[in-house]
């Protein structure tokens, strides 16, 4: 059952993917929302602006999270996602200490939150986030479906 403050909070960074496509990178929003539901930071897909591979929503939101609270630990934190993030943001969420993720569509071919890899819960580490899967999965997916047939389109 998905709390109605999760799907605020997705609904947040539906607003920030939308902003990606606009700029012809893949539409993946982020938000990070602290122990008190304050925004700490909002950010999107930017690697075809800036022209970093690193680039991903997930990362520059917890780069912005960690600046607004003056600490990279985020304790209690809150990340939205509208894609389940890849190793890369997993690795990345994990050593930030996120306590919980919350994300929309399912990435079969990268995702590192239980579809092709389970970082976030992987018992080894020394932190694992509760995850919570599948919430507004149906546009965040919509959002990237309608991009990549643009984009094939374009060929």
């Amino acid at each position: 059952m998905t709390s109605t403050a999760d799907t605020a909070g997705m609904r947040l960074a539906l607003d920030e993917a939308a902003k990606a496509a606009e700029h012809d990178d893949v539409p993946v929003g982020a938000v990070v929302l602290s122990r008190t539901g304050e925004l700490l930071a909002s950010c999107h897909n930017d690697r075809e602006g800036t022209g970093d591979p690193t680039a991903h929503a997930e990362v520059l939101a917890l780069r912005s999270a960690a600046v607004a609270l003056g600490s990279w630990r985020l304790d209690g934190c809150t990340l939205f996602v509208t894609l389940e993030p890849c190793t890369m943001c997993a690795g990345a969420i994990v050593l930030a200490r996120v306590a919980r993720v919350v994300y929309g569509a399912v990435d079969p071919k990268a995702g590192a939150a239980g579809s092709l890899w389970d970082v976030l819960r992987d018992r080894r580490l020394n932190h694992r986030p509760e995850v919570v899967s599948g919430v507004l999965a149906q546009p965040c997916g919509d959002l990237l479906r309608a991009f990549f047939e643009g984009r094939r389109d374009l060929r």
